[in-house]
């Protein structure tokens, strides 16, 4: 089932004929009806998302009635079901498209229709619908764990972890992707980068620290164009002066 849109004017059409003896008296320009616009074009559609195409017509004077129809050109073009188009004023019209409507060339058909319901106009416009699909990141889950927890000011806290994503049901270990290492002094706010890290095959990555001030560490994977980015659990660290 086409694309249909029927929009309504209430103003009263204020052309008139006059006859004498079946003869015209004064004569009139053939009514016309005109898809001036379509915007945006070509319709672009991103993902799962719905773009709004906006149909501008300009109607005679005389049109009380104006249908308009969309449809994809394509002979191939699966049967659609009609969906809900929002009229605007003036002769306006907005008609959603989504993923699951066909690609390319489309045809838009205007026709007016006077008090009587006789058709005394049409036009026809073409435009394309472009669907882009947006490629979905896979899953990630990042862990971390300093060790010692508790260390001697200026000793060394080794921090490692493991980056993996998801493939269907399973876990698996994501290979050479970098890893940044942050730490957060005890009683601030704000991070501070300290180390970056390549996972190996398995996923793990490994870096130390010199121990300064008790504080928290976090990893942060950044993400790109096929993984989800990902940061892990903080991790706690006391530090403590020795004495002797």
């Amino acid at each position: 089932m086409r694309k249909i849109a029927v929009g309504f004017v209430a103003a009263v059409a204020g052309g008139t004929m006059l006859l004498s003896g079946g003869t015209a008296v004064a004569a009139t320009k053939a009514p016309t009806v005109k898809i001036r616009d379509i915007s945006p074009s070509p319709v672009v559609v991103w993902g799962h998302k719905t773009t709004t195409a906006n149909f501008k017509i300009d109607a005679h004077r005389w049109a009380k009635k104006v249908e308009l129809t969309v449809e994809p050109v394509s002979p191939r073009a699966r049967t659609m079901r009609a969906k809900e188009v929002k009229q605007l004023n003036n002769w306006r019209f907005a008609v959603p498209f989504t993923s699951h409507d066909p690609e390319g060339k489309w045809r838009a058909v205007a026709v007016a229709f006077d008090k009587r319901g006789k058709r005394i106009a049409k036009d026809t416009s073409y435009f394309h619908v472009d669907v882009r699909k947006v490629r979905v990141k896979a899953d990630t889950r990042l862990t971390l764990d300093a060790s010692p927890s508790r260390v001697r000011k200026g000793k060394a806290v080794s921090l490692s972890g493991r980056l993996v994503y998801q493939q269907g049901r399973s876990w698996r270990a994501v290979n050479r992707e970098k890893v940044d290492i942050y730490f957060r002094a005890a009683g601030t706010r704000a991070w501070k980068w300290v180390k970056s890290d390549r996972t190996d095959r398995w996923g793990k990555f490994s870096v130390k620290d010199r121990a300064l001030r008790s504080g928290s560490y976090k990893a942060v994977f950044k993400g790109d164009h096929r993984l989800d980015k990902a940061t892990s659990r903080t991790e706690n660290v006391r530090v403590y002066n020795w004495r002797r």
